[in-house]
């Protein structure tokens, strides 16, 4: 018991101020001793009103301040996550509350504080978010809470054993928010714009009788004959096409952006854009890349399958090695025996980087229809945008240029070679991709 009291012990500031006056009076007083009697009675006193502050904060007995943090099961990377701390007030007077949590080491967060003051019986709740940029495991420590009473010279510590660990997985808040404003008819406000199909799908569904407003090209004249009245085939956008996102996890996709890796921003844009095809009837997939290694969950149009594709992103990683694109070819060769949709989301710095990779971009294109999504370097476009008056400042803009050109030119170049590309900033990765998406089934080429 008295460990646990001296444990939990801790004193002030406002203490050590008074204590430190106290004292420099004790040494004033040798040099003008009626001083003397003056500094004991305010060290008595303050002795006093010490005592008299333990007895208030020890006396509520073994729960006085109820600690309670809550957050999610799991944390949504690249988003900002809510968690709150509730604190019930079990004191018959007021108290001010210092809570110092422990957060776990990823966010290098060391000066976490917080501050309220609750009323006797009073409950209250503290908020914050966090903002993970890697995916993993995190561990939280426990909340301390420092209690003070209205004298303030000491305060009672309480930490409630609350450690936790929450696994942080690709960015399911913004899935959510996809599917409300999809839900709602109200993708628009969030970028994603509405395709005019072109021409009709070539999947038949079923003739009916004509009606005012029908096309009169799709009359079916050997239906008309039979029945008499003119009768018209009707025809409906086509589904259950596979489509695969195709992540590499070479060098090149660890190059970060706003604390998040460009591997992590094509986790995050593959299962938001799996679920809108998966809405849209289509069957989606994952192919993950890596040098010795190439990964292939087969594509579904099963509700079970965004379980899947999450639990398989959550534990990618980038590798420090370039990847093999010629095992990618090869293997999605045996692997795929109908043409496919292939997302390919990975990153080229360099048009001599694109040369040796296109070789094998070019046989996956020969039988699947391909689109290759690579990043915009925006801290280039930066550069590029300053106004430099120096001749150091000149040489790394025409760089920056240089850098900044060469990337239209790799999108020149797939296309000379018939390979669809998409160039897009990664914090618009995920909208530009799905447009490309509804772009290409509006054109019926999936």
């Amino acid at each position: 018991m008295l460990k646990a009291f001296y444990q939990s012990l801790f004193f002030t500031t406002r203490f050590y101020a008074l204590l430190g006056s106290t004292a420099m009076l004790f040494v004033v007083s040798y040099f003008f001793p009626p001083l003397y009697i003056v500094s004991e009675l305010i060290f008595a006193l303050l002795a006093f009103l010490l005592v008299l502050d333990l007895f208030f904060l020890y006396v509520a007995g073994e729960k006085p301040l109820e600690v309670t943090r809550t957050m999610a099961s799991r944390f949504s990377n690249g988003d900002n996550n809510d968690i709150s701390i509730k604190l019930v007030n079990n004191y018959r007077f007021p108290i001010t509350v210092i809570i110092l949590e422990e957060l776990p080491v990823q966010f290098q967060i060391r000066d976490f504080r917080k501050k309220a003051k609750l009323k006797a019986g009073e409950e209250q709740e503290i908020h914050y978010t966090l903002r993970p940029v890697e995916r993993g495991e995190y561990r939280f420590g426990k909340t301390n809470a420092f209690v003070r009473s209205l004298l303030g010279l000491s305060q009672r510590h309480v930490a409630p054993l609350n450690e936790e660990i929450v696994k942080v997985y690709p960015s399911f808040l913004q899935l959510r928010n996809y599917e409300f404003f999809s839900f709602n008819g109200r993708l628009q406000e969030m970028g994603v714009h509405k395709q005019r199909v072109v021409g009709h799908s070539m999947e038949f569904d079923h003739i009916k009788e004509y009606v005012r407003g029908d096309d009169v090209r799709m009359l079916n004249w050997k239906a008309t004959a039979r029945r008499g009245t003119p009768m018209v085939n009707n025809y409906v956008e086509e589904k259950s096409q596979q489509v695969y996102c195709v992540i590499d996890k070479g060098r090149a996709m660890k190059m970060p952006f706003e604390g998040l890796s460009l591997l992590d921003y094509a986790i995050n844009a593959s299962l938001i854009f799996s679920n809108i095809a998966l809405q849209k009837g289509d069957k989606t997939g994952l192919v993950t890349l890596a040098a010795q290694q190439v990964d292939v969950l087969p594509s579904s149009g099963k509700k079970t399958q965004m379980n899947l594709i999450l639990e398989r992103l959550y534990a990618q990683e980038t590798q420090w090695e370039e990847s093999d694109y010629e095992r990618l070819s090869v293997t999605l060769r045996s692997v795929f025996s109908q043409r496919s949709l292939l997302i390919l989301f990975t990153n080229f710095e360099s048009m001599t980087a694109l040369q040796r990779q296109l070789p094998y971009l070019r046989k996956l294109a020969k039988y699947h229809l391909l689109l290759v999504v690579f990043f915009e370097n925006t801290e280039l476009r930066k550069v590029t945008k300053d106004h430099v008056h120096t001749v150091e400042g000149i040489y790394r803009q025409v760089i920056a240029q240089k850098f900044a050109y060469e990337k239209k030119l790799m999108v020149r170049e797939l296309t000379k070679y018939g390979i669809l590309s998409l160039l897009t900033p990664p914090e618009q990765l995920t909208l530009n991709v799905i447009n490309k998406y509804l772009e290409l089934k509006a054109r019926a080429l999936i």
